[in-house]
């Protein structure tokens, strides 16, 4: 694939930390790697987005930005009250598409969940990835509670005619409970794809190098990591 979707089922659950060690793996791999925000909220102008924290972990990336907010709100509401204009599906698509010109692999990180608005005609990633006609990612919770929302997710991805590129657990704790080791089995159940990566919890805490070492083992090869997934028990 030469671009790939970054979802979430909701927020705070490791996405950024997941497009960053897709980027460091592929990065690995020699490949050329742009990472595409296509709306970040919740930062002041003069802040580092979650574009720079790809780059900051994964190294040498290109980034880009398409529009910034600075309320931490879905991208449609944040742009309703600073009076900016928004971002829509038609922008984010052909985006990805000039990047992926000259790029091995473009990883586009959406914000929140996959139907969070991004315009007031209510558009949201999943609009972006069908006119780029491009595999979506979903990031999940690892404990109880996260096969509803997988399993929801998966059934949007279906409703827009997308396809589900699989899971990856994006924050890992060091002392999983039973919900969690038993989600690592039912997790590609309730997505209908498989699971790819597992991303320790607090992997963002590492120093760049550590993260660069270590990211290709959390991910499966299907995104480049360095062999069969070899999962926490």
């Amino acid at each position: 694939m030469s671009v790939l979707f970054v979802t979430g089922t909701g927020t705070e659950i490791g996405k950024t930390v997941t497009t960053a060690a897709i980027a460091a793996a592929a990065c690995a791999q020699g490949r050329s790697v742009a990472v595409l925000k296509p709306a970040q909220t919740g930062v002041g102008p003069d802040e580092a987005g979650d574009a720079a924290e790809v780059e900051r972990l994964a190294g040498a990336v290109t980034t880009l930005e398409l529009a910034r907010f600075p309320e931490p709100l879905a991208p449609a509401t944040a742009a309703l009250r600073a009076g900016l204009a928004t971002v829509g599906p038609q922008e984010i698509a052909g985006a990805a598409a000039k990047l992926a010109a000259s790029h091995d692999l473009v990883l586009v990180e959406g914000a929140g969940g996959l139907l969070v608005r991004f315009d007031a005609d209510g558009h949201t990633l999943a609009d972006a990835a069908r006119l780029a006609d491009a595999p979506v990612l979903v990031v999940a919770q690892a404990g109880l509670g996260t096969l509803n929302v997988t399993a929801l997710t998966a059934l949007a991805l279906r409703t827009h005619g997308l396809r589900c590129a699989g899971v990856v657990i994006g924050s890992w704790p060091a002392a999983p409970d039973l919900a969690s080791r038993c989600n690592l089995s039912d997790l590609p159940d309730a997505a209908g794809a498989p699971l790819l990566g597992v991303v320790p919890e607090s992997s963002g805490t590492l120093p760049p190098a550590a993260f660069r070492a270590a990211a290709p083992g959390w991910l499966a090869p299907a995104l480049g990591g360095s062999g069969p997934l070899d999962l926490p028990v």
